[in-house]
């Protein structure tokens, strides 16, 4: 090689040194918060990476995702969160309610979080106002809590005359006393009798289906917890077993065997958190994204389990479903 021809090499390599540095640099570590377990919440990664995707970022391609699960230990959510911002992410994903949104803003006030909760983020002090949440916090706002009287109404439609409603609530959930609240006031309204029962483990559950079982409860409303999410199957597989006409927070259930679900729709909340991660990541500031709340609430009715349990389901009640599954 000549010497001209070997000087013009280097250069251009030495060139390109800061181009794939900088090229490295560009490959950015997002947090991502949960109180569940990975496995049954695949499809919701799923949904997470394609609203990263729409924001043109790729896991493993120019962003990387650390995870964190508390697997059910609420309590451990707020190490969770500590660990992530000494890793020093770009932004976090606080996923599964107001507990992990609580405890990824404890942890950094200059990250940016998204969030999705249930209850009213600005009741729970998360945010200033739905237009322009201040701080480094936004997300969205599924609205579950608020939804209670819906599900019970519904509910009572299906079982005109329950007697007895039982209520299936998790009590290792920090976020309980909200349901409570919600679900007590609606039965409030309409004069129903209704019993709580309380499962935070796969015994529990065993155990509190055979309770309301012995006390003839007429049907059972499920509250929205991660932990009955990641459990969906085996509650299906209880409530269907027991013959007990069941109220579920999402479709998931529904579309697991569960008789009824009545939400927004959960992918495409974690699709969302997904693209607001993706905002973020290129430069807009949380405290003017504005919290995103549901426009459309989904009713989903299983016929083949409304079937297996000797239910005829009304005619107005099939109407208004948004989907019927047979």
């Amino acid at each position: 090689m000549r010497r001209r021809e070997f000087i013009t090499l280097i250069g251009g390599m030495a060139a390109s040194w800061p181009l794939a540095a900088r090229a490295q640099q560009t490959t950015l570590a997002v947090g991502f918060l949960s109180p569940g377990s990975p496995e049954p919440s695949s499809f919701l990664l799923e949904a997470f990476r394609e609203g990263l995707k729409e924001a043109s970022y790729i896991e493993g391609k120019n962003v990387t995702i650390e995870y964190r699960w508390a697997r059910g230990h609420y309590d451990e959510l707020q190490a969770l969160a500590a660990d992530l911002v000494r890793r020093g992410v770009a932004a976090i994903a606080a996923t599964g309610g107001t507990i992990s949104a609580q405890a990824a803003r404890a942890a950094t006030s200059t990250i940016p979080i998204v969030f999705n909760v249930g209850d009213d983020p600005i009741k729970s002090g998360l945010v200033a106002s739905f237009n322009r949440p201040g701080g480094n916090i936004t997300g969205v706002n599924t609205m579950s809590p608020a939804l209670e009287t819906k599900r019970l109404g519904l509910l009572r439609e299906l079982v005109p005359l329950p007697g007895m409603i039982a209520v299936l609530l998790n009590a290792a959930n920090p976020d309980v006393g909200i349901q409570l609240q919600e679900i007590n006031a609606a039965a409030a309204e309409v004069g129903q009798e209704l019993r709580f029962f309380y499962a935070s483990n796969e015994s529990e559950l065993e155990a509190a289906f055979g309770a309301l079982v012995r006390q003839s409860a007429g049907a059972l409303l499920v509250g929205n917890d991660v932990f009955f999410t990641n459990q969906r199957q085996q509650i299906v597989a209880l409530a269907v077993h027991h013959a007990v006409p069941t109220m579920y927070a999402f479709r998931q259930f529904a579309e697991s065997g569960g008789l009824m679900s009545y939400s927004t729709n959960l992918v495409e909340v974690y699709r969302q958190v997904g693209v607001y991660i993706g905002r973020v990541l290129k430069g807009e500031n949380p405290a003017n994204l504005p919290v995103v709340q549901p426009t459309k609430f989904e009713l989903v009715i299983n016929l083949n389990t409304a079937k297996a349990l000797g239910l005829e389901i009304p005619p107005t009640l099939l109407a208004r479903a948004d989907e019927v599954i047979e």
